[in-house]
């Protein structure tokens, strides 16, 4: 009779064992799958910081690079102003008026 209580007894707790065990897996997984949602979130946290520093980084490339187009546009210009002022200069005759001197005389 004892053994019926022994084989009984083992067998209560092993149905107790068995329940709690998809529970304990469960809450586990439940738990990794947290975890992992918090690493996806902090990589792609860290993704869209490089992102923006990547961002940053190619406007003040593009603003300096426009910068420098614009001022050698200002240089290129200034001289061509400066070439056409010399030519002027020195063919002016003093008989015509400059604004005049381009003017097709009929």
């Amino acid at each position: 009779m004892i053994w019926r209580q022994v084989l009984l007894l083992s067998c209560l707790s092993a149905v107790v064992l068995l329940s709690m065990l998809p529970e304990g897996t469960g809450a586990s997984v439940g738990t990794r799958q947290t975890a992992g949602a918090e690493d996806q979130e902090a990589e792609n946290r860290q993704k869209l910081g490089a992102d923006a520093l990547r961002r940053d980084y190619y406007e003040r490339q593009r603003n300096k690079f426009e910068n420098f187009v614009e001022e050698q546009n200002d240089e290129q210009e200034e001289r061509s102003r400066e070439a056409v002022e010399q030519w002027r200069q020195w063919h002016y005759d003093g008989l015509y008026p400059p604004y005049l001197y381009n003017r097709h005389h009929t």
